[in-house]
């Protein structure tokens, strides 16, 4: 029970890697609040896992739902002790001159956006506190960029920095932020990353992880479980590969 007695806020948290930090944080004892744009979902996972769990529809790349996602937690909690950013989009494979206008700014607004509108709401009231753990859910593709995905790595690379500079300027204030990188996983992003799902491409994806497998979302639960606990209290601005040594 390395979370009992907190509370915390999970975006994108209906499924794939969200919903593995989910159910490891409800596990653990921690009291969540499934964040999500698909709230059936949500509801689904919450319903599974007990009165411990709630759910929320938000976008966060919207301020003002952003704002009522706060103003809900801590109505519904009393205090957001963990924030996980997992919420996060990609666009498809392609040469980045042909990637639409339209994609870049959803890809932008999700995956980088989305952090600055829940420290802006989020981080008064972890200063108020003098206490809290934020945690960006980034990716291998911000340290070591695949090709044709280069806007997404682009949005994943601003999450690592921006990571590190929460860390450096949160740390006198009692809060702490760090993040984690996994590699391509079973979710429903995986198709969008590969441009479509053959044996071949899965080969080929799998033949550049040397452990020789993707993420899963227990795998993600498991180190967000560790950075977000007070067994990493003198853990701040790491930017863990969770990959099977894609990176190295």
């Amino acid at each position: 029970m390395r979370l009992a007695g907190k509370t915390a806020i999970v975006t994108g948290g209906a499924s794939g890697f969200g919903a593995g930090i989910v159910r490891k944080f409800a596990t653990e004892g921690a009291r969540v609040m499934i964040v999500d744009l698909n709230l059936d979902a949500a509801e689904a996972l919450a319903d599974e896992l007990g009165e411990s769990v709630s759910a929320f529809q938000c976008n966060v790349a919207k301020s003002d739902e952003v704002a009522r996602m706060t103003s809900a937690a801590i109505d519904r909690m009393g205090q957001i002790d963990i924030l996980v950013n997992n919420a996060g989009i990609t666009h498809l494979p392609a040469p980045m001159e042909d990637i639409s206008e339209d994609d870049f700014d959803r890809v932008l607004a999700v995956n980088a956006k989305s952090v600055y509108l829940t420290a802006r709401h989020i981080v008064p009231h972890m200063k108020a506190r003098k206490t809290g753990s934020i945690l960006n859910v980034a990716s291998t593709a911000g340290v070591s960029p695949r090709p044709r995905l280069s806007w997404y790595n682009a949005s994943k690379g601003w999450m690592i920095t921006a990571t590190r500079s929460m860390a450096v300027e949160l740390a006198p204030e009692g809060i702490r932020v760090n993040a984690i990188n996994p590699v391509a996983g079973e979710t429903p992003l995986l198709k969008s990353f590969m441009g479509e799902d053959t044996p071949e491409i899965r080969a080929k994806f799998l033949s550049t992880i040397p452990m020789g497998r993707f993420s899963t979302p227990d795998d993600m639960g498991n180190a967000a479980c560790y950075l977000c606990s007070d067994e990493a209290s003198m853990v701040t601005g790491v930017c863990m590969e969770v990959d099977g040594g894609r990176c190295i």
